[in-house]
């Protein structure tokens, strides 16, 4: 059974007072009960300390030098001796630990964050809010990923506390540049005694055993007109904040435009359902900002495109073609408001477990080839890259000599889908979660996400989102609920007993 999250909200003290009929061990029941007691306000406090830094990469300060990260790293390793946990500082990697032995179970994560836009937010972004909407824990970060390093903190203190006996040692990976550059991770395994068992805690529930593979299509337009020229075109267009965010804002200025071409963008866009659109006119110039939903491109079925949408709302007109004018008519020929793929010649595939292969233009901007349009894949199983690249540079040469417009400049890029079956953890880890929100027959499930479980054997994924809840990290509205955060404690305890003694 899956229960979309406000209903199983409703529902789950009935579950719990009925009692589930996966279980868990006495003394995981018993350390995660005293965990929440003991430490609940203490990880919410935590939390607030660690999302007050801006750790987010820069190309310009290395992480080594930045201050946000070297500010970030000290919090952890006074937290982690306050607590009396083992800290090691690898550069880009930190590792927190608890027990002994040579068997291990890791616990991966990431402290830094993506870009967010202050002037989104209620608060700053990078502040614990608490207080503008009761019952959620608001900032970049707090679900993605640093509540769940205060998490994970405190179910290790509390095993410590209660001298919980576990077989393996836990160690907390903590990597700084996860959404940026895997380089370093890769390089630091290469030598360091890679655990066992591995779970990251940077996805979904039940228990995730695949992701899509992060890929993306890059298409550049150049080319401009000339001076006098009388006729409507687009000006500029552009949109988005960065690349793995279904961008919640788009803007466009129109030229030339004559009363019968506003009266056509101001009919479609009363027309529209999902996005909204503000149309302001200066003489012969309109300008429209499309304004949609931000979320995290692996979830585009939660979001609102503001630039696929804005392109849709200019198809009223062929337009001239510019860079402006080329790329919406190529936004509105090969990609579209759907999120499949469907428009895009041949790409669109559907694998049986990993479900479809999702689309998201996720920027528009003026690069140093010309204007580029950012197109974010996840990419399943079923379909070779070879064949899909093959695929989409079909596409794109037969639209190119359909409408004679000429790409500056195109990029594709694809990533590889993760799947691993028979994990020896992953019925413990069903269990865990069935027993805790009385969530019958849960099953392994895929994402279209794409986390750091892809460097590690025997990786699967182990929250910190509910299944049918959409993953606020890279939105501009992140959060984690109060309830979530005290429901992840009980089970990030359990689950470090439950696999620390397999």
């Amino acid at each position: 059974m899956r229960l979309k999250p406000v209903l199983l909200l409703l529902l789950l003290p009935a579950f719990l007072s009925a009692g589930a009929e996966a279980e868990v061990s006495s003394l995981a029941q018993d350390t995660a009960d005293y965990a929440v007691e003991k430490y609940e306000g203490a990880m919410t406090k935590t939390l607030a300390s660690l999302v007050r830094f801006e750790t987010v990469a820069s190309e310009e300060t290395p992480l080594a030098d930045n201050p946000a990260f070297v500010g970030f790293k000290k919090v952890l390793e006074l937290k982690a001796k306050e607590l009396g946990l083992e800290y090691q500082d690898y550069g880009h990697v930190l590792v927190v630990a608890l027990g002994e032995g040579p068997e291990k179970v890791g616990i991966v994560t990431h402290g830094d964050v993506q870009p967010a836009n202050p002037e989104k937010w209620q608060k700053s972004p990078f502040y614990l809010d608490s207080e503008s909407e009761p019952g959620k824990l608001i900032a970049r970060g707090s679900e993605d990923d640093k509540g769940p390093i205060a998490t994970a903190l405190y179910a290790m203190k509390a095993i410590k506390d209660q001298g919980s006996p576990i077989k393996r040692k836990i160690e907390l990976l903590i990597y700084l540049a996860e959404e940026s550059d895997w380089e370093p991770l890769r390089h630091f395994l290469k030598t360091y005694p890679i655990p066992a068992y591995n779970i990251t805690i940077d996805a979904s529930y039940p228990v995730v055993t695949a992701e899509k593979g992060w890929s993306e299509i890059q298409v550049s337009t150049i080319g401009s007109l000339p001076a006098d020229f009388a006729k409507p075109y687009v000006e500029d267009f552009s949109g988005g904040y960065f690349r793995s965010q279904v961008p919640d804002e788009a803007r466009a200025t129109l030229a030339n435009v004559t009363p019968e071409l506003v009266e056509a963008v101001r009919t479609r866009a009363a027309k529209h359902s999902q996005a909204t659109f503000e149309i302001s006119q200066s003489e012969n110039k309109l300008v429209v900002t499309a304004r949609g939903k931000a979320i995290h491109s692996s979830e585009p079925e939660h979001g609102v495109n503001a630039i696929a949408f804005l392109a849709d709302l200019l198809s009223v007109h062929e337009w001239p073609a510019n860079a402006a004018g080329a790329t919406v008519r190529y936004l509105n020929d090969l990609v579209g408001t759907g999120i499949e793929a469907e428009k895009f010649g041949d790409i669109a595939y559907n694998d049986s477990f990993m479900g479809p292969m999702t689309a998201s233009v996720t920027m528009v901007k003026v690069t140093e080839n010309g204007l580029t349009s950012y197109l974010n894949l996840r990419r399943p199983t079923g379909k070779s890259a070879t064949q899909l690249e093959k695929e989409i540079h079909s596409a794109l040469s037969s639209w190119q000599e359909r409408t004679g417009i000429i790409f500056a400049d195109t990029q594709v890029s694809l990533g590889n889908p993760y799947r691993v079956d028979n994990a020896p953890h992953v019925e413990p880890l069903l269990d865990v979660f069935s027993h805790f929100t009385g969530m019958e027959d849960a099953k392994p499930v895929a994402i279209g996400g794409s986390t750091n479980a892809k460097l590690l054997p025997n990786a699967v994924s182990f929250g910190p989102s509910m299944p049918g809840s959409a993953y606020t990290g890279h939105s501009e509205h992140e959060f984690i609920t109060v309830e979530q955060f005290r429901l992840n404690l009980k089970m990030y305890t359990a689950m470090m007993i439950e696999v620390g003694n397999l």
